[in-house]
């Protein structure tokens, strides 16, 4: 959100054997140190192994996102590459990752789902607890966990 107003930004990520000992972290448009969280969390909770690999995380078009709203679509992106397996066309998500694992609400979910169904997103994964606040006609995805959100976002 831009005060009142929805913006859609594209996060890209890159999970990768390292080159030179210890895994490389890069991150660009979101807080380091939420990125170094939602790691722990995708490790600790999704058991995906990432430890011991390069990381590369990016906002595209050098947007800055500075709110927790984003950490789904952090967390589906790093899960994406990580699994080799794209997230499923058309879906744009937004929701809070806590530390277990639980995708909580954000303010301004009707907002953000009609924004996303306005620019063509067919769906729009987002937390359970929102899912009422969400416009008919947006394809809601609704998640409570971080796992559900990886095995309902991503194809294959």
């Amino acid at each position: 959100m831009e005060g009142t107003r929805p913006v859609l930004v594209e996060v890209q990520a890159l999970v990768g054997e390292p080159h030179a000992g210890s895994p490389r972290r890069a991150v660009s448009g979101v807080n380091p140190g939420r990125v170094s969280l939602l790691l722990a969390v995708l490790e600790k909770r999704a058991g995906l192994r990432l430890c011991d690999r390069d990381v590369f995380v990016n906002v595209a078009g050098g947007v800055k996102v500075d709110e927790p709203a984003a950490d789904l679509a952090v967390a589906l992106a790093v899960a994406s590459s990580c699994l080799e397996r794209p997230v499923r066309e058309g879906m744009a998500a937004f929701g809070e990752v806590g530390l277990a694992g639980e995708v909580r609400a954000v303010d301004a979910a009707r907002q953000r789902a009609a924004e996303a169904a306005k620019f063509g997103f067919e769906s729009c994964m987002l937390p359970r607890g929102c899912a009422a606040d969400a416009p008919s006609g947006a394809g809601a995805v609704a998640v409570a966990r971080l796992t559900e959100a990886i095995r309902l976002g991503l194809e294959g």
